[in-house]
């Protein structure tokens, strides 16, 4: 078995969208982080890949997806990535993954309060009157810090486009 030194920056680069692309397969983060870190182990005891290391894992994850899919009964139409939308192609999933891993890279570069704000709001449904209860801060200063925290992420998106593919619902003032 070949090893490879760089193992620890390929799982730094790609486990994020790696996963992000499963989540176009399965719902279940669980069996999503599963199939990843599988990934990464057949990539690793395959040893000889290094050049096409990101092909190699990007198959390896949707082939699980799919046998995961498959052992769950589903039809060879139902197999397909989806986005809310509905079905996409894999390229079309594995161009989102690289997105929406930015896009998170910049959520997680938020301060850490004006990052679970905006994750209240946008990922948990919750309205700026329910965040402030829940928090103990006033409707004005919610309100405030979501959209700093928006702001922040639309300038450090590659564009807005990206940025509203991404979050079609968020709004944009």
């Amino acid at each position: 078995m070949g090893q490879n030194p760089d193992i620890r920056e390929l799982f730094r680069f790609h486990y994020r969208p790696l996963c992000l692309y499963a989540l176009h397969y399965l719902k279940d983060a669980d069996a999503v982080e599963d199939v990843v870190q599988e990934a990464f182990t057949a990539w690793w005891q395959k040893g000889d890949v290094a050049d096409n290391a990101r092909a190699y894992l990007y198959a390896i994850v949707r082939n699980r997806c799919i046998d995961i899919l498959r052992r769950q009964g589903r039809q060879a139409e139902q197999l397909l990535p989806e986005d809310a939308a509905g079905a996409i192609s894999d390229e079309e999933a594995m161009g989102r993954s690289a997105l929406e891993a930015r896009l998170w890279e910049a959520v997680d570069r938020l301060p850490a309060r004006r990052r679970e704000l905006l994750l209240m709001s946008k990922r948990d449904g919750l309205s700026y009157e329910q965040i402030a209860e829940a928090t103990g801060l006033s409707v004005n200063t919610v309100r405030n810090q979501i959209s700093r925290a928006l702001q922040s992420l639309r300038n450090s998106a590659d564009s807005i486009l990206d940025f509203i593919l991404l979050f079609p619902t968020l709004p944009l003032a």
